[in-house]
């Protein structure tokens, strides 16, 4: 069995309020007096205060815009290269504070780490994300590495499968992950429903995981196993396209609704899995992908009033970063609450592309005090 040892997270300089980018919004699409309206109401319903974004321009003039064209026109709209070197250019930082925030909080420093697991859907390249964070940590050059890419909001419970197969097969392993998303830098000027929604959920951010085997001293939260499927109706319902405009993305209005309508049989089916059961679930960390997910899964459920409250606060406070967010949600469990239960167990998901559901069980190791 391995564990988690420590989570800690960083965002970028720039934070956005929520009304900021509506109105930034509002001058990119040049809607006419109804659409404002429309937006302004999307927007103040979406239970998200403010954002995060490595673009300083969502809350700026438009003659301090950095990222955005200063023409009346918005011409030329940023490309797909533009886009990809900004994202070069912050996202080794941004991967990087996270993982020195992480190692600050246990006994551990870069020199113990054996495993580098980067992941991110946000930017592309080769030479990429992972070997810019092993030469700005300076990593040893023959250090374990690996990627996941473009899997999207639930890739940092794939990560972490792959760091427990690691841990499980080498007890001395010391496997950091980290996710790191940039998705400000793919928003779109053309107003359909795909893209209003990516502009008005989506947010920048890191998060850094470590993870060890169950034999190490520190006290962790034990990993005990992960359950997926893939929701195939919905494989058109959510989806992550490359373009020469950027990312572009498709994110159908149905997707809650069929997550309300499969979640608990989906939840049954994990429990069975793992040989426990939903009474036995005292912390439900669950990504939250928007406002409206979240009630799908809480109705779904039938949860208690505040079991999503953790979820609820990020989303208020960060937005939705797709894979990092889920860790930040289970960072906040982990440190506030998941030591105030003897028998804290922990059930994990998120979503994604494919429709992919993705699951994990967590519980708290006996060493907490």
């Amino acid at each position: 069995m391995s564990k988690i040892i420590n989570i800690a997270t960083a965002v970028p300089p720039f934070k956005h309020s929520q009304e900021d980018i509506l109105q930034f919004m509002q001058c990119v699409y040049a809607l006419d007096a109804v659409g404002n309206r429309k937006l302004k109401f999307l927007y103040h319903h979406s239970s998200i205060d403010s954002r995060y974004s490595v673009i300083p321009d969502y809350s700026r003039s438009v003659s301090d815009w950095q990222f955005y064209p200063q023409s009346e026109n918005l011409e030329p709209f940023p490309s797909l290269e533009i886009r990809m070197q900004w994202f070069n250019k912050f996202a080794p930082e941004l991967s990087v504070n996270a993982i020195r925030n992480c190692l600050e909080e246990t006994s551990l420093d870069k020199n113990d780490i054996t495993h580098l697991i980067t992941v991110s859907c946000t930017g592309m390249s080769a030479p990429g994300l992972d070997l810019q964070v092993m030469e700005l940590l300076e990593l040893p050059n023959n250090i374990f590495r690996t990627s996941v890419n473009f899997m999207g909001c639930y890739a940092a419970i794939h990560a972490l499968k792959l760091a427990n197969c690691i841990c499980l097969a080498d007890e001395r392993a010391k496997v950091m992950i980290v996710c790191t998303e940039l998705c400000t830098l793919h928003f779109q000027r053309e107003s359909d429903p795909d893209n209003i929604a990516a502009s008005l959920l989506f947010a920048d951010g890191a998060a850094a995981v470590m993870v060890t085997g169950n034999s190490y001293e520190e006290e962790g939260l034990l990993i005990d196993g992960f359950y997926s499927e893939v929701l195939s109706k919905g494989k058109n319902d959510m989806s992550w396209e490359l373009s020469s405009k950027g990312f572009l993305m498709t994110l159908s209005g149905y997707v809650p609704e069929l997550i309300e309508e499969d979640f608990n049989s989906l939840v049954s089916r994990a429990m069975k899995h793992y040989n426990s059961s939903k009474a036995q679930i005292n912390e439900w960390c669950i990504h939250p992908g928007g406002k409206r997910i979240l009630e799908a899964i809480h109705k779904s459920l039938d949860l208690q009033e505040n079991a999503l409250q953790d979820s609820y606060s990020v989303l208020k406070e960060y937005g939705n970063m797709s894979s990092p967010t889920i860790l930040f949600v289970l960072k906040e469990i982990m440190k506030k609450r998941c030591k105030a239960h003897d028998d804290c167990k922990i059930f994990g998901a998120a979503f994604g592309p494919g429709l992919t559901m993705e699951t994990m069980l967590l519980e708290r190791e006996r060493k907490f005090s």
